[in-house]
This record gives C-alpha cells, sequence and structure tokens, in this order.
C-alpha cells in the first residue's frame, strides 16, 4: 500500500545515516594511533578531504540528514572560536609567513570536526564512538599497569618493533629512553603526555564502566586509571583527574562514597609515593610552595611563575592580538623576568605559557581571549537549553571538554598540533552528541501512536 512504503529520503529507522557507519571507526583510528603521530596526522587530514566533498555536497542537499542544523552551527562556532584567533594573531607575529602558513593548515580542521559530530549524531554511532574510545583508553591503561610491573610497554614494544623493521631506527632515541623518568607507556619516552591524556579521556571509561557494571565497575576503573595517571608523572594530569573523580563520581556514589575513594586514593598515593621514586620526588617538589616565598613557588611549579610572568609581558606588549600562535618561544627571550638565570626547566626559552588564559592571552592577545569566551559560553548555552536525555547523551565528552580546558591548572599548548586536536576532537564529540538529530519515526507508523 502507499502509505505503509518509507520515503527512501529519510534516514534508517535504526538512526544510522546512509554512508556515515564508518564515521566512528574513522575517529577511533585517528585515536588510536597517537601513538605514532604521523599515521595519526595523515588519517586526520584524509578524513578532512573525505569530509568535506561529503558533508559540504549534503549540507545544502538535505544536509539535516547528517547533522541537525543546531550541531553545524555549534561544531563550526567552536572551531572558529579556537581558529579566528590564530589568524588575526598572525598578521604582525614575529614570523607572519609562518604563521599565516599554520592558520591555513589549521583549516583542515573543520571538515574533520563536522565529521567527528556526524559520527555521534545518532544513538548507534553515539554508543559506537563513545564505547570505542573507552577500550582504546582502557587497553593503554592495562598496557601502562603491565609497564609498571615489568617496565616494558607492551604496545609500544611491538610500535617500535614495527619502526626498527620498516626504517631501522626506534621511535625514540637512546638519550631519550635512558632519560625516562615516569611511566610513559604505549606513548613512549619521547612522548610524555599518557597521564595527561587518560585523565583527560578517562570520563569515557568509567561512564563505560559504570553503564556495563555500575558501581563495581566505576570503582576498578577508577583505581587502575588513578594508579597510571599518578605514576605517569605530570601534576596537570592529578589535577584533572581529581576533577573527573569529582564531576563523575558524586553522580555514580554520591558524597559520603565519594568522600571515601577520595580517602583510599590519600592512601593509595602514600604507598606509590613510598614505592616511586619518581612519584616522591614530585611530592617533595609540590611541597616547596610552603615555604611562602616567590622562589619556592617557582620551584614547586617547575619554573611556571617565570613562564607566567613573561605571559603577562607579552600580554602588555601585544595587547590586541597577542605575539601569534606558537610565538611564545621567539617572544620569551624579550620578556623573560629572570633574564640569564638558570631556569628550573633546563637549558632554552620556555615553549608556551603552560596555562591556557595566558596563552591566550599572550599569543591571541585580549581578542582570542574574547573569542574563546564567547565559544565557552555558546557551549554552556547549548548545555543549558538541551533537553535532560540530550546532556546525559552528551555526559562523557561534556566532562571530557571541562577538565581539559579547566582554567585553575597547568596546560599543554592549546595551538599545538596534539593538544589543540585533542581539545577540538572533545569540542565536536560534545556539540554532536548534544546536538543530534533526534530518532526517525517510520512513516508507516502514525507519530500519534509512539
Amino acid at each position: 500500500m502507499p502509505n505503509s512504503q518509507t520515503d527512501t529520503t529519510s534516514p534508517p529507522h535504526n538512526g544510522a545515516v546512509p554512508g556515515w557507519r564508518w564515521a566512528p571507526a574513522w575517529i577511533l583510528a585517528y585515536v588510536a594511533l597517537w601513538p605514532a603521530p604521523g599515521y595519526a596526522e595523515g588519517v586526520l587530514v584524509l578524513g578532512a578531504l573525505v569530509a568535506i566533498i561529503r558533508l559540504v555536497t549534503s549540507r545544502f542537499r538535505g544536509g539535516g540528514q547528517l547533522l541537525s542544523h543546531q550541531a553545524w552551527a555549534l561544531t563550526s562556532v567552536l572551531f572558529f572560536a579556537y581558529w579566528l584567533p590564530e589568524l588575526v594573531s598572525a598578521f604582525d607575529s614575529i614570523d607572519p609567513g609562518r604563521a599565516l602558513r599554520e592558520a591555513a593548515v589549521d583549516l583542515r580542521y573543520l571538515p574533520f570536526l563536522w565529521l567527528v559530530a556526524s559520527a555521534v549524531a545518532n544513538g548507534r554511532g553515539r554508543r559506537t564512538t563513545f564505547t570505542g574510545l573507552a577500550v582504546i583508553i582502557g587497553i593503554w591503561t592495562v598496557d601502562a599497569l603491565l609497564q609498571a610491573f615489568t617496565g616494558t610497554s607492551p604496545l609500544f614494544f611491538g610500535i617500535d618493533s614495527i619502526k626498527h623493521a620498516i626504517s631501522g631506527r626506534g621511535m625514540c632515541s637512546a638519550e631519550e629512553v635512558a632519560g625516562l623518568d615516569r611511566l610513559s607507556g604505549v606513548l613512549g619516552p619521547c612522548n610524555l603526555k599518557l597521564g595527561i591524556v587518560l585523565a583527560s579521556l578517562s570520563p569515557f571509561v568509567l561512564h563505560a564502566a559504570g553503564q556495563r557494571f555500575r558501581i563495581a565497575g566505576w570503582l576498578v576503573a577508577a583505581a587502575a586509571m588513578g594508579v597510571v595517571v599518578v605514576l605517569a608523572g605530570s601534576r596537570a594530569s592529578w589535577v584533572t583527574y581529581a576533577l573527573v573523580l569529582v564531576l563523575s563520581g558524586w553522580r555514580m556514589l554520591g558524597w559520603k562514597k565519594l568522600a571515601g575513594v577520595f580517602a583510599f586514593g590519600a592512601v593509595m598515593l602514600a604507598v606509590l609515593t613510598l614505592a616511586s621514586p619518581q612519584v616522591r620526588d614530585r611530592i617533595v617538589r609540590t611541597t616547596h610552595v610552603l615555604t611562602a616565598n616567590e622562589e619556592g613557588v617557582d620551584v614547586a611549579l617547575s619554573g611556571r611563575t617565570r613562564i607566567w610572568g613573561a605571559a603577562v609581558c607579552m600580554a602588555g606588549r601585544h595587547p590586541f592580538n597577542g605575539v601569534g600562535a606558537r610565538g611564545f618561544r621567539e617572544a620569551f627571550p624579550a620578556c623573560d623576568p629572570e633574564s640569564g638565570q638558570p631556569a628550573e626547566w633546563g637549558e632554552g626559552p620556555a615553549l608556551h605559557a603552560h596555562q591556557i588564559v595566558l596563552e591566550v592571552v599572550s599569543e591571541t592577545g585580549l581578542f582570542g581571549l574574547l573569542l574563546w569566551l564567547a565559544g565557552a559560553a555558546l557551549a554552556w548555552r547549548a548545555w543549558r537549553y538541551a533537553e535532560p536525555l540530550q546532556r546525559e547523551h552528551a555526559r562523557p565528552a561534556m566532562l571530557a571538554l571541562v577538565v581539559t580546558v579547566f582554567p585553575l591548572n597547568t596546560h599543554l599548548a592549546f595551538y599545538s598540533t596534539f593538544w589543540g586536536g585533542l581539545t577540538l576532537l572533545l569540542a565536536a564529540l560534545y556539540a554532536g552528541s548534544l546536538l543530534a538529530k533526534p530518532a526517525s519515526v517510520p512513516a508507516s507508523v502514525p507519530a500519534h501512536s509512539g
């Protein structure tokens, strides 16, 4: 009968969009290849090329099948809040030509973010993507625990062996391997970001464990990742992970049980401090902040106060558009408040501001800061006016994004390829899952029938 046929132009009843079932796999491949940055970047670029053809043409031919109009808008706005400050800061940076080329290259993120948002724009894609991220981070956590017990990361050993077989060289130099002072895991001794990466992406693991195994699963996952985050060294990752536990744990456990979790965590930190010289060194370094003088605070923060003083100087000299995105290292000598003195971080200039607000205001100026704040405000407005079910769908991505950009912490460089890509990925996952298309209703079923 004519009225029993489904409109062939509408999405399938299961919510999958024709031609986009592969989108989650593309996103997961990009994340899984982070230990091999060149291949991960290749996946990103290829994804951007395919997405810009498929998404842009579909956007003007029923593009609502791929993403809701709100998701299109929020994903694009969040990208431009990141990218426009980079572009504007390039015009009078120390090396305008290089800065403009970098800004042009970073345009590749926009179609890739549309691809990411479309990957989570329906129920099946969202579950596949979020569960896949949880599995990847879970595997990396187990691998890091094996490294803690055996001294070798099985995953990195395999990657390094393949690299040796192909090029005759390892992933890292002998000096980097010899100087390893913390748990490096699958990322290796020359890319010591394991702790902060696991901390930022831990909401996906905790959400999946809590959904499948309830409180017991959440507790086991939280303990396993907590050990790895502490042994991986970075104190910024400790702060990030503590925020994740608070924001995720109070809904799963309630405040009283969550307090017990932190009490257990304090005991585990004491045990790891006694067992690991590297953890003990970081705890001792942190206690220097109690000396209540500028030198002690600078030692506790590994020279951060000196870097932050230089960032304030740059913002004062270039108030409108800063010294240029990624121009911090070139501008540092002229603003170094302790020029000629040995630095806590070693030889050479500081590479970036190590704090999101100071990085934005020093490298992109007041213009950049206002655009970042505008992006944050629009992201919050979308959350505020979303339906409760939409918020629940987007909660893991929201938590991951919030703790990654939490301003009362130290940070990696947001205008670097790796950390900028990770942050934009989380922004697109948030926008796509929060503003996903509602499930379609088969044409043969009257809407009032439920």
